[in-house]
């Protein structure tokens, strides 16, 4: 469990605050929440302009941080930040789990430009990089979710990269919760499938499963990487309309948090099964594997 002073869900589902402060890491050391400062100028607040990672925490254990971590420093070389050590990362994570004697909880590790002027143009001043420690979602068994208007850009400069500027998934997740969905997923330009606001989609169409390639404009999800790469399942990486979801014989979201989540209703109108035998096996396979051994390679 989270210490004393840990955010915590309360009965109306708002995050709630104790008094006391997490502890937060922060340019290297660690620091108490009411404490930990960060520049007004930094350019990860006034333009976006950073990159993060969303880790699970559980039995005390940061769940694939290798994948996550790798991530960040490829995320931050495509923005082109310095890209941070991945060992001295990897330490502050767990350095922050153990200040907060965390057993589950959630790790966002931020890396941004640092302090800049106010504008698109960069300053000379050393990287901002923090490790946070929130409580874990609440996930639902399954999920509804909603096809949002809005697309995501496969052409465009940071297609794929995990950055702070999370203003569209902040308007289409709005969306998909006016709608009575709990996840929005968007198409692309091309009017093909992409991916949720935080997750990634896959589907079983005839038999195969089936989930949108890295050229839609879909983050390379380390959940959705864990499935194709080492549970021992076929998964086929192809474009598909996006209207195809509702017609999915199953389908389920990836994410760190969500581990593998089926997708029970697309647009209020039902699937056939949720979760059906692909998804069922996927769900097996994946719990399996992080049992054997939370950081696969």
């Amino acid at each position: 469990m989270l210490r004393p002073g840990a955010p915590a869900v309360n009965r109306t589902g708002r995050l709630a605050y104790c008094r006391a402060p997490m502890k937060v890491w922060l340019n290297g050391r660690i620091v108490e929440g009411s404490e930990a400062a960060v520049s007004l100028f930094d350019h990860g607040l006034t333009v976006g302009d950073a990159v993060f990672e969303t880790i699970a925490v559980r039995a005390g254990t940061a769940i694939a941080v290798t994948r996550h971590l790798e991530r960040l420093r490829r995320s931050a070389r495509a923005l082109g930040l310095p890209a941070p050590s991945v060992e001295r990362l990897r330490e502050a994570v767990a350095e922050t789990v153990s200040a907060n004697a965390a057993d589950r909880g959630v790790v966002r590790v931020l890396h941004t430009s640092g302090a800049g002027p106010l504008g698109s143009m960069r300053g000379e001043r050393e990287p901002t990089t923090a490790v946070l420690l929130g409580p874990p979602p609440a996930w639902p068994a399954t999920s509804d979710v909603a096809v949002v208007p809005w697309t995501r850009n496969e052409r465009s400069a940071v297609a794929g990269v995990k950055t702070t500027s999370y203003a569209e998934n902040v308007m289409a997740l709005a969306e998909a919760r006016r709608r009575g969905a709990a996840e929005a997923i968007l198409g692309n330009c091309a009017g093909n499938l992409c991916e949720g606001s935080g997750s990634n989609v896959f589907l079983v169409l005839g038999g195969v499963l089936t989930t949108p390639p890295l050229s839609s404009g879909c983050l390379a999800g380390v959940s959705r990487a864990i499935v194709i790469e080492l549970l021992g399942v076929d998964v086929v990486e192809r474009d598909v309309p996006v209207g195809v979801l509702g017609e999915a014989d199953e389908a389920f979201l990836t994410s760190a948090t969500r581990d593998i989540q089926p997708i029970r209703s697309v647009d209020g109108v039902g699937l056939k099964a949720a979760p059906g035998p692909v998804t069922e096996q996927v769900v097996a396979a994946y719990a399996a594997l992080i049992a054997d051994d939370p950081d696969p390679h």
